[in-house]
């Protein structure tokens, strides 16, 4: 047999909207799964008016929904239920991102999928998770991380805390919800048994992502109070951001790469500087050490020099690129990073590439973004057995909607 991709054959049916579910979704369809985008009438995806815009069409709506079909339905009548129930059936991942309670309100819940498909994996993804005294609460992305205690080791130290400028925390939890999903249906498939609940959180998530808070606070009980530090991190000297001629640069020298910078430097003298002998030391005089480091970026005419000095001495090091550098970088260019594809509505124009390669699949499916309720005869009559007449009279019913954006 011949597959398109690794999960070429899977059905997802696809209860999301915003980022973490779709984004989640999206990459199942990069993979090859078969993503029925469930929308609710009359606005479907809420992200389908987010900017930018174009002749009603949102590019956000569009990068995070490649591939999916869409089944637009008024959940507010009982056959738009049954005809729920009707894909849960065949359906081998059910995903959702309501708030909790919600889909169990909309008669869609985990005890309702599973008797009516034992085999079926359903993924609920939330900001707080299913559980908990914040379980009920509204939540994004900036609210969990915020809980977390992530935000705060955000920014300098007598600042309030900035916003972070990407989605760190749903894509973040797309990717970990599709790994439980997979993992889900790789047991599944090797124990022949049912499918099983995965209960997802953008908090879990986030939460996880501490490399050394949690564990410095836990193992000195409390007497490491892990805090932000701007542009410096606060455990570990020298690693951060550094003004250089130009621009900012970040350096990190761990190790026997501590001297390698001092060497490339032309400063082996601070090897034997008691302020900066050891990791504890250079910690300790951060300051001094993050001026005398600037110092020398000062000497040269461009970042580019500095990096070439680094890179020479193998210091780990990178310019801080903006959104538009990166997109012209020429190693994200070759790596195909950076995908240009080409929208029935908006035109063409670029989205960040699935981070997921294969060497069995090395080239990207040609997908598109669906408009709302553009599959529902497709997807009634194919999976549901359902005729032209009884399709055209749900849609006259209201049951079934559509609309061009």
């Amino acid at each position: 047999m011949t597959y398109t991709h690794v999960l070429d054959g899977v059905t997802v049916l696809d209860f999301t909207q915003f980022i973490a579910g779709p984004a989640c979704t999206r990459l199942m369809a990069e993979m090859g799964a078969d993503v029925i985008k469930i929308e609710m009438a009359p606005n479907g995806d809420l992200c389908r008016v987010l900017p930018e815009l174009r002749e009603g069409r949102s590019a956000y709506f569009v990068q995070h929904n490649q591939g999916k079909q869409s089944v637009c339905v008024d959940i507010r009548k009982p056959e738009a239920v049954d005809l729920l129930k009707g894909l849960i059936a065949q359906a081998d991942v059910v995903i959702e991102n309501f708030s909790p309670g919600v889909i169990d309100r909309l008669g869609l819940g985990w005890d309702v999928v599973h008797a009516i498909n034992p085999r079926a994996i359903m993924c609920s993804i939330s900001a707080f998770g299913q559980s908990g005294p914040l379980r009920d609460l509204p939540g994004f992305d900036y609210i969990a991380q915020a809980v977390a205690g992530v935000t705060s080791m955000i920014g300098e130290p007598d600042k309030a805390p900035p916003v972070a400028g990407l989605a760190v925390g749903d894509i973040g939890t797309a990717i970990t919800s599709l790994a439980a999903i997979n993992a889900a249906l790789f047991h599944r498939e090797r124990t022949g048994g049912d499918g099983q609940y995965l209960d997802i959180s953008l908090l879990d998530f986030y939460f996880h992502a501490h490399e050394l808070n949690v564990q410095s606070y836990t193992m000195t009980r409390g007497a490491t109070q892990p805090t932000r530090n701007g542009s410096h991190h606060p455990l570990v000297a020298p690693l951060g951001i550094f003004k250089a001629p130009e621009g900012f640069i970040v350096i990190i020298a761990l190790g026997d790469q501590w001297q390698r910078l001092c060497r490339a430097m032309n400063m082996e003298e601070l090897m034997n500087d008691p302020r900066f002998v050891d990791g504890t030391d250079r910690l300790a005089n951060r300051e001094a050490l993050a001026a005398i480091i600037e110092g020398w970026l000062q000497t040269f005419k461009t970042d580019r020099a500095v990096l070439d000095a680094l890179e020479k001495a193998r210091v780990p090091c990178a310019p801080v690129l903006t959104v538009a550098e990166a997109v012209e970088h020429p190693h994200l260019i070759e790596r195909g990073t950076i995908r240009r594809i080409e929208d029935r509505g908006v035109g063409s124009f670029g989205i960040p590439r699935s981070p997921l390669r294969f060497s069995d699949f090395p080239e990207e499916l040609d997908l598109t973004a669906p408009f709302m309720g553009e599959h529902n005869a497709q997807v009634l009559s194919e999976r549901l057995g359902k005729s032209a007449s009884e399709i055209e009279r749900l849609s006259a019913d209201g049951v079934l909607q559509s609309r061009h954006i």
